[in-house]
């Protein structure tokens, strides 16, 4: 995989189930705006608010509804659940699965390995690693994920750390072959020039043409241009991640006209005034790079 993904939301009913013809809307309408691939049950899909039956739902609809790629979220606490979802995945249409570091217990380097390892050999699709620290309290280092470099299953990482000396260690000591992302979306550019094969970040929700943008910018040669357009949805990026999260995407989605639902429970929808900030972060960036 390369380009632009998009850590997919899904649209929640009023009623907090997922509202599978919405989900086709979105899946199809961030798709039209130039994402490369699409990445369902990921931490901007609410994921771990659902099922384990929903989420196997969520990723068969997105699969069936795109024609890109499909990096399906598969990552649990624990290696049995992992391997279900990924079971699940694959047998659901998605081409890869995206596996956060196992969390709620702390777990050493040697033994995040160990699982990244029975995990990447029981599992029927290609293996991406997800580091997100802020949510799991586990940091992968460059050396762990170098040594699961050399698993034939374990192909790629989306590094969510928000730190770009650590990412460009990654990067170096994975080598070409291995597939490295930036989870952050005020790093794109950044990360780009720094070898990333590309970016699975929440501004794809909200802007999928303009942060598609700035990978397009950056593969033809513009690089003063991507960075110009990254430094430009650095505020929109922190509004819609540090400051509001989740209900965040979705109010910026909303005011797109694009069927983001509701976030789920123990989410809740954006008050007027941060909503209205968002819109406004929307429509400066549009107006300035639409």
């Amino acid at each position: 995989m390369h380009g632009t993904g998009v850590p997919l939301a899904t649209p929640f009913d009023d009623a907090g189930e997922v509202d599978e013809s919405r989900l086709r809307e979105v899946a199809s309408w961030v798709v039209d705006r130039g994402v490369d691939f699409v990445v369902p049950s990921g931490s901007n899909s609410e994921s771990e608010l659902m099922t384990l039956d929903e989420r196997a739902r969520v990723v068969a609809t997105v699969a069936d509804e795109v024609s890109v790629p499909v990096l399906a979220g598969t990552g649990h606490p624990g290696l049995v659940e992992t391997l279900e979802e990924t079971r699940r995945a694959a047998e659901a249409g998605a081409d890869a699965a995206l596996v956060v570091t196992p969390f709620y217990f702390e777990h050493s380097q040697a033994d995040l390995a160990a699982y990244y390892r029975e995990v990447a050999d029981g599992s029927p699709l290609p293996v991406y690693l997800y580091d997100v620290p802020k949510m799991t309290g586990t940091r992968l280092e460059p050396e762990t994920v170098a040594d699961l470099a050399d698993h034939d299953n374990v192909v790629g990482i989306k590094d969510s750390g928000g730190d770009l000396v650590t990412f460009q260690r990654t990067r170096r000591m994975t080598g070409p072959d291995f597939g490295t992302f930036v989870g952050s979306g005020s790093l794109y550019a950044p990360a780009l020039d720094a070898g990333a094969d590309g970016g699975i970040t929440a501004l794809a929700n909200a802007v999928p043409d303009l942060a598609s943008e700035v990978y397009e910018r950056h593969r033809e040669g513009d690089r003063e241009g991507a960075r110009e357009l990254c430094a430009d949805l650095i505020d929109l990026n922190r509004a819609i991640t540090a400051e509001y999260g989740i209900p965040g995407v979705k109010a910026a989605m909303r005011h797109r006209d694009t069927p983001a639902g509701q976030p789920r429970s123990p989410h809740r929808p954006l008050g007027e005034d941060a909503a209205a900030e968002v819109r406004a972060l929307v429509d400066e960036a549009l107006e300035t790079w639409g």
